[in-house]
């Protein structure tokens, strides 16, 4: 039986072109070029636990003395006096009506006011501090830059990169090369790392868009990778996270207190958002696989599959742009941006925040991918 799913979920006529099998896909020493490995697919796993890893020593011994170098306070909030019973009231639900004030305040014996001032410091506890939103940014910022920069230099050679009706030209029998295979394997690992922290880290009000977001590039990753239309995948790689570097310069700078810088970056981000995610990514990358892969290859259902996941990310990039433009439509008008892109602000945050990524992701969160 588990054999017959296997065999089910993994149909070549649902996977493939026309005419191919998996066997012709496979990779070997007679193959006359490189083909994808779908093991390799787990591979991103534990490269993730690795950059998991990498960022909090990034984060302890670079980010933040460097965050506090610039004046960055790591400060915490006063702590809520110890009220077991208030406490089981908020772990199971952190907001609170005033239904719910007036019914603990009669069971206590205590004033709304003094339940509501508690419940007010309590959700303080839970907010991480600017040093540590300021970091979190950091490291964000510091690989985008890395991989945005080195999926430059290694797809500056390649000629998908200059004319895309080569990513479909002889698909799909496309040789793979190592710099593709580092390029897609780190990539798949940051967003690995993302899905699992985004469980620990600064909780943001677009929290389940943004898991979404990332569920969705995975999949993306994992299906382009199978299929063996990595070359498509990698010019949706790179045009997502040039914006991103911009986007976590922004937030970084906004806790450091450099308000006119973070005006500035703020403004390229917007653009760039604009630019790459509203332009070149509906209206060059996918215009080319509805269009154009269709006069050049025989369609099959998992590209239809591929298409769909894109078309997902281009709705979460629409619904992140009418916040971006709502954000700085308020800074033109306060002279200064005052909130946290892609809704960075966390759900139990009653201070005001921008209005986020992913992403992707108010300024601190795109992505995204």
């Amino acid at each position: 039986m588990l054999r017959y799913l296997v065999d089910t979920f993994w149909d070549e006529d649902v996977w493939l072109p026309p005419n191919t099998t998996w066997e012709d896909l496979a990779p070997g020493p007679d193959k006359p070029v490189v083909y994808n490995d779908h093991r390799h697919l787990l591979y991103p796993l534990p490269l993730a636990v690795v950059l998991i890893v990498l960022r909090h020593i990034l984060e302890k011994y670079w980010f933040a003395p460097f965050g506090k170098s610039l004046g960055i306070k790591n400060t915490r909030p006063k702590k809520a006096p110890i009220n077991p019973k208030l406490e089981l009231a908020y772990q199971t639900s952190p907001k609170i009506k005033h239904k719910q004030i007036c019914a603990l305040a009669k069971q206590l014996d205590m004033s709304e006011r003094q339940v509501e001032r508690w419940w007010r410091l309590r959700r303080s506890q839970d907010k991480p501090s600017t040093l540590v939103k300021f970091c979190e940014n950091a490291w964000r910022c510091t690989f985008y830059l890395y991989n945005f920069s080195f999926g430059m230099f290694i797809l500056w050679d390649k000629d998908w990169l200059w004319e895309i009706d080569n990513c479909y030209i002889g698909y799909p029998h496309q040789g793979l090369t190592n710099d593709v295979w580092w390029y897609y394997m780190i990539s798949s690992a940051f967003y690995w790392s993302l899905t699992m922290s985004q469980f620990w880290d600064v909780r943001r009000k677009d929290f389940w868009q943004m898991f979404v977001h990332h569920v969705a590039t995975i999949m993306l990753l994992s299906f382009s990778w199978v299929c063996n239309l990595h070359r498509i995948g990698t010019l949706v790689l790179l045009s997502h996270d040039c914006a991103d570097i911009f986007l976590e310069a922004a937030k970084a700078t906004k806790y450091a207190g450099y308000q006119r810088f973070c005006d500035c970056v703020f403004a390229v981000f917007t653009v760039l958002w604009i630019v790459t995610r509203l332009g070149i990514y509906p209206f060059y990358i996918i215009w080319s696989t509805v269009i154009r892969a269709p006069m050049l290859v025989p369609m099959f259902p998992a590209y239809y599959i591929f298409n769909s996941l894109l078309c997902l990310l281009l709705a979460l990039h629409m619904i992140w742009t009418w916040l971006i433009l709502q954000v700085a439509y308020k800074t033109i008008k306060a002279g200064q941006m005052e909130g946290d892109i892609r809704s960075s602000s966390s759900d139990i945050s009653d201070s005001s925040h921008y209005s986020n990524h992913s992403t992707p992701n108010r300024v601190n969160n795109k992505k995204d991918t």
